[in-house]
């Protein structure tokens, strides 16, 4: 497939093939959004090419912009001033003095002749950044071209990579010859890095809250273990010690910098053994990959193997690449959790975001930043922390000692609230109240009696002096420890713990249950989920709730931050960057997304622009049904008090064995949840349906455990291939699969793998949970109800669920060629406001059967003329 240049709306979009002509629609409305600086709610069927013709529609206005931007770029540094007013502006860096028309009087109150000179003075600004600015841009592309197509500079990375392993190798032989002579210190080998070092506020400092005060305070804390090329940290295993050793390589490396030579010989008496420094992290092979990766495409595999080519480490060059890439793709979290944002060096500024898969982003945002803690959770935390100070409390500073006992006072409090106690073992706790209760954020500060401390400050501490990190090295390499019993000592949990301290010292045997616990990868450190609660109680009082759940046993009971109000964390994106475009196969209702999001977020009704299309496939390649009865005329009501009867699940059961009589190839079935589908197997087992359906079609269920899904799958397609071939009476397969399961998102059933989607009942979500009651509390408070409209707290429950239905039923329909039939069965889906909220596709061809018969007539004609295309 060779490229092809088609044009859309005036417009020239390169594309591997023929588009579709929806897909020149798309690109064209794409285009005009991003040209515009607006935000776009995209919607394209599963199947239309959504993620191709979002590639190629954005690549190519930021084709167009870069080449507009070059242009005036030249234009000014011709005319050595300035005088654009259009949307290139800001993208050049114009002075607000220079973006108006000539001649326009400026009321500034100043006179014109101090008026005039400083506008001259920003133009020659502006002219000297666009010169040194054309002058970096060349070189760096003179460097690229270079690298693609000469390979000299390869050869000298590999000499240079030679060098340093044969340096490195000396310099191991000589920290071993002098390792051989030194003496033990207070602290053990290995365990300098684990001691906090001393920490000092921004206030204290007299910097500003908020403002960053140098580089080197960018130490990361989402280094990937696969992106790690250092042999010698690899080893460690666990991924927080090769982080934490990473940081305090990059530590010694600046440090090493600022040392003089009277201070050197102190710092030598101070510690056992001088921190390494990693060779892969050297500024000039940083910038040497950073140009490699800049050349071409590189996935992840790619950048490893480069890295380890290079002598550099993948990740940063990788991150040092971001700023002059011209696409960087990366996962939700990284996009709308700000931290991690702002660790990977990403910057929204100007910039043109493009979310694909949206169709769960309001959730996503929501999940990101509720957090839970568990009781045993607190618990252990407190232990190995007081058991962290007694190990390094004397080398520790008043101020971390400070910011220690405020964080065992908070975990105190916590516990205490749940109604346990700190000191005792959260697994033999049973809690005298059960059940679960709501609180706002100030109300519940104010009864754990924590309202007096500056929780901002804490997690600035627990930010910059990574102490969660430093516990969890500490226990990893010690051992996690529990607190103690209720029947031993205070103190005898520490006792034991030190013992394991001591030269010999051998643990007993693991069993064998232990020792498969080994296998699975460590957890997170508590103290981590501790901050994550922290941060979250943080937010706004009107924007989140904390839900105390108290199960019995204090180690089952947890905390909880429910975020109510996910468009706090979406307002710096939409605001920072040039435009957004949020975009799915299913975005239907997108009130969700302009009421609960982009309104919140201060987005002007103006800036919003919606887009969706119809599918590629011809009008009579698709079959939506909504049934309403069964073949016994017995109504279909799936609601949570009627599903159980045995009358609806028989009706359900026929149902399916007519439709297997009928449909070929694959039948996809989906449930409300795991535990009704494996009610409804059982009963039919019970009563003979389950061999009835068997004739027709083999059954398969959609497994709880994520890692049998693909054999399961495997399975299925081929069973539905072999039947293809043989003619026999087995006509295909029937898997029956859950709604917000593994198969109702992601998975292709195209073709003979999906020729007849059924959706029983709707997935509404638990009405009685209570962070939906309170959601729907929440909406019902803050959002305007509209005229005619129900409650939004109402509408919030039936988009969930129409979501989750939307999504499940676009399994089917892959390309232009495909066909299938859909069938709904539960008299609700007739209602006119349910319809409403089917993707435009489907809805408008969508038929309501009142009764099976013409419903399964209807069903039988579809197939029978399709049968001669599959």
């Amino acid at each position: 497939m060779a490229d092809e240049t088609q044009e859309a709306g005036g417009i020239d979009f390169p594309f591997p093939f023929t588009p579709y002509a929806i897909q020149k629609d798309f690109m064209a409305a794409l285009y005009q959004v991003l040209e515009a600086g607006k935000i776009g709610i995209f919607e394209s069927p599963t199947g239309t090419g959504k993620s191709l013709s979002l590639i190629c529609g954005a690549l190519s206005w930021l084709r167009d912009f870069e080449q507009k931007k070059r242009q005036e770029e030249e234009r000014l540094l011709e005319a050595g001033a300035p005088t654009s007013s259009d949307g290139l502006a800001p993208a050049l860096g114009l002075p607000s003095s220079c973006r108006g028309s000539p001649g326009t009087p400026e009321a500034t109150g100043e006179p014109d002749w101090i008026t005039q000179f400083v506008q001259k003075k920003e133009e020659r600004d502006l002219v000297d950044r666009l010169k040194e600015e054309q002058v970096r841009r060349k070189k760096r592309e003179e460097r690229l071209q270079q690298i693609r197509h000469n390979a000299k500079l390869r050869f000298a990375a590999k000499r240079m990579r030679q060098e340093d392993e044969e340096t490195e190798r000396l310099l191991r032989l000589s920290s071993e010859m002098l390792a051989a002579g030194t003496e033990p210190e207070q602290v053990a080998s290995g365990e300098e890095e684990l001691v906090l070092a001393e920490y000092e506020s921004d206030e204290e400092k007299g910097v500003p809250s908020g403002v960053d005060v140098d580089e080197d305070d960018l130490d990361e804390e989402h280094v990937m273990k696969n992106l790690c090329v250092n042999g010698d940290v690899r080893k460690l295993g666990s991924v927080q010690l090769i982080n934490d050793r990473c940081v305090e390589m990059q530590r010694s490396k600046h440090e090493r910098k600022s040392i003089t030579e009277e201070e050197e010989p102190t710092r030598r008496r101070q510690r056992q053994e001088p921190r390494a420094t990693c060779p892969f992290y050297s500024h000039e092979r940083l910038q040497l990959l950073r140009d490699e990766v800049l050349a071409g495409v590189k996935d992840v595999e790619q950048l490893v193997a480069l890295g380890k080519e290079a002598r550099a480490c993948p990740y940063y060059g990788g991150r040092f690449a971001i700023p002059a890439a011209q696409l960087v793709v990366l996962p939700y979290q990284m996009l709308l959790h700000a931290p991690t944002r702002q660790a990977a060096g990403i910057r929204l500024q100007g910039q043109v975001v493009v979310i694909d898969e949206a169709h769960n982003l309001i959730d996503t945002i929501t999940n990101i930043h509720s957090m839970e803690v568990r009781g045993s959770q607190l618990c252990q935390a407190h232990s190995q922390l007081l058991q962290y100070t007694e190990r390094y409390g004397k080398r520790l500073k008043a101020k971390n000692l400070m910011y220690i006992k405020q964080l065992l006072y908070l975990l105190e409090k916590f516990v205490a609230v749940l109604g346990g106690n700190i000191k005792q073992n959260p697994n033999t706790q049973t809690l005298s109240q059960a059940g679960t209760e709501l609180k706002t954020i100030n109300d519940f500060l104010f009864q754990s009696e924590i309202d007096n401390i500056n929780l901002f400050k804490v997690r600035r501490y627990c930010e910059k002096s990574k102490i969660s990190r430093k516990l969890l090295g500490f226990t990893e390499r010690y051992g996690a420890v529990l607190v103690p019993s209720m029947e031993q000592p205070k103190l005898s949990g520490f006792q034991d713990f030190l013992q394991s301290l001591q030269p010999g010292a051998t643990a007993a045997p693991a069993t064998p249950a232990e020792v498969e616990e080994d296998r699975s990868p460590p957890p997170a450190s508590p103290l981590m989920h501790v901050e994550g609660f922290l941060e979250a109680l943080t937010t706004a009082n009107q924007d989140g709730r904390v839900i105390l759940s108290r199960q019995g046993s204090l180690s089952q009971s947890s905390l909880k931050f429910l975020l109510l109000n996910p468009a706090v964390h979406f307002t710096q994106v939409v605001k920072e960057c040039r435009a957004v475009i949020i975009a799915g196969g299913t975005m239907q209702p997108v009130s969700d997304f302009r009421e609960q999001l982009l309104v919140g977020a201060g987005v002007e009704a103006e800036r919003v622009v919606e887009f969706s299309c119809g599918h590629v496939i011809p009008p009579d390649h698709i079959l939506p049904l909504i049934i309403c009865s069964g073949p016994s005329n017995q109504m279909l009501d799936f609601t949570y008090q009627k599903r159980g009867l045995p009358q609806m699940m028989d009706e359900t059961g026929r149902i399916l064995c007519n439709l297997c009589n009928v449909v070929p190839g694959g039948v996809v079935c989906f449930f409300p949840s795991y535990e009704y589908q494996q009610q409804v197997c059982a009963h039919w087992e019970k009563s003979g349906l389950l061999a009835r359906l068997t004739i027709r079609k083999r059954i398969f269920q959609e497994p709880r455990k994520a890692n049998r899904v693909e054999q399961v799958l495997l399975e299925y397609s081929r069973c539905i291939k072999h039947c293809g071939q043989a003619r026999g009476t087995e006509t295909g397969a029937l898997l029956l699969s859950v709604v917000g399961g593994k198969m109702s998102e992601g998975i292709n059933f195209s073709d003979n793998l999906g020729r007849c989607v059924v959706m029983v009942g709707m997935p509404y979500p638990n009405i009685m949970s209570p962070e939906l009651q309170e959601k729907m509390a929440y909406l019902d408070q803050t959002l305007p109800r509209a005229p005619g409209q129900g409650r939004p707290g109402k509408a919030l429950v039936e988009n969930l669920c129409m979501k989750a239905v939307n999504q499940s039923i676009g399994r089917a329909i892959r390309h232009q060629k495909d066909f299938a039939s859909i069938v709904l069965l539960d008299q609700r889906y007739a209602s006119p406001a349910i319809q409403a909220k089917l993707p435009a596709w489907i809805r408008d061809r969508v038929e309501v059967k009142a009764t099976f018969g013409p419903a399964f007539a209807a069903l039988r004609k579809f197939h029978r003329e399709k049968a001669g295309l599959s």
